[in-house]
């Protein structure tokens, strides 16, 4: 995936984040429920650290693309950037 295409991923999980922030607004304003707020808020809290994984996966790679990693090496390290990344590569 390209550096414009990766963008254009994380702004799109981004404006999801924000129309999660926007549901749960509503559902404080509308007095919903205790517990269905909490639950909203932690999916809303687990899309941000999913995000976060990508974003700091993606930046590794940037990073690394300028270095020679041994071919016996890169399958390890796409491994590790996957998980990181939410298992996105």
């Amino acid at each position: 995936m390209s550096e414009l295409e990766e963008a254009a991923e994380l702004i799109k999980a981004l404006r999801r984040i924000e129309g999660q922030a926007r549901g749960v607004q509503a559902m404080i304003s509308g007095g919903r429920e205790c517990a269905e707020v909490v639950q909203q808020l932690a999916a809303m809290r687990n899309a941000v650290d999913r995000l976060s994984h990508r974003v700091v996966a993606a930046n590794l790679r940037a990073c690394l693309a300028d270095i020679a990693v041994p071919a016996h090496l890169q399958p390890k390290l796409e491994r590790g950037l996957a998980v990181l990344g939410g298992l996105r590569t």
